[in-house]
């Protein structure tokens, strides 16, 4: 999927889990993913968080070692490849909250659903670069405030950089789907907004989710997604 006469592309990417699960990050809406294996109503909304805030800060304690285990996979490799060919023309959103795009050497990369490797304070919304281990008595460091939690978005709060996101729709000529599950809005959506933009859609996947992409490709990421930016700098 070349643009025209030598002209590139304005290109929104976004990828979910699946872009994360051959690095071993686990996926969340598989019939072995972390929702299967947790109650989300626990670990993963405000409210589990003011009952039990030891049990939400070990589920991503646990989750931050995983993630300082691994390893940026070829499909981050390729990814980072094709934003430093065309900074200007790759806007890569993600709803993952590691940090394997930019240890792949992507930039500027929008984390819409926050960063597990960041903590913020619930009191006064001061963010910083999370220990690896975090207790529900540690002080911020801005207030002093007992109220650290890790900088993430769970369920019922509102997701990061929408109006920037949907900017980046707006203006885009291809939107490709990487790794979601398309269950989880607003990103299910995007495909849509993207396309009543006059956008092409791809969708990159281990199985098609939808028949609301103009063209899907199955496959692992990390075939699937090398092939194709190699086809898009050709």
């Amino acid at each position: 999927m070349a643009a025209d006469k030598g002209a590139f592309p304005r290109i929104v990417i976004l990828t979910g889990a699946g872009v994360s699960a051959e690095s071993g990050l686990g996926t969340f809406r598989d019939k072995d993913g972390l929702w299967t294996k947790y109650d989300l109503e626990e670990v993963a909304t405000p409210q589990g968080f003011a009952r039990n805030p030891a049990l939400v800060h070990d589920f991503y304690n646990a989750r931050r070692a995983n993630l300082l285990g691994a390893a940026p996979n070829a499909a981050h490799d390729a990814l980072a490849r094709l934003q430093a060919a065309r900074p200007a023309a790759v806007t890569l959103v993600t709803q993952n909250v590691d940090d394997l795009h930019e240890r792949a050497g992507a930039q500027d990369v929008i984390h819409m659903h926050g960063e597990l490797m960041r903590a913020r304070c619930a009191a006064c919304g001061h963010v910083w670069d999370a220990p690896q281990v975090m207790a529900p008595n540690d002080p911020c460091p801005a207030c002093g405030a007992p109220a650290t939690r890790p900088d993430v978005v769970w369920f019922g709060e509102f997701p990061y950089h929408m109006d920037r996101i949907a900017e980046a729709l707006a203006q885009a000529d291809l939107f490709v789907a990487i790794g979601t599950s398309g269950q989880v809005y607003p990103a299910a959506g995007f495909v849509e907004e993207a396309a009543m933009s006059g956008a092409r859609t791809l969708e990159l996947n281990l199985e098609p989710t939808t028949a609301r992409f103009d063209e899907h490709r199955s496959g692992p990421a990390s075939r699937i997604v090398p092939a194709w930016v190699a086809e898009l700098l050709d």
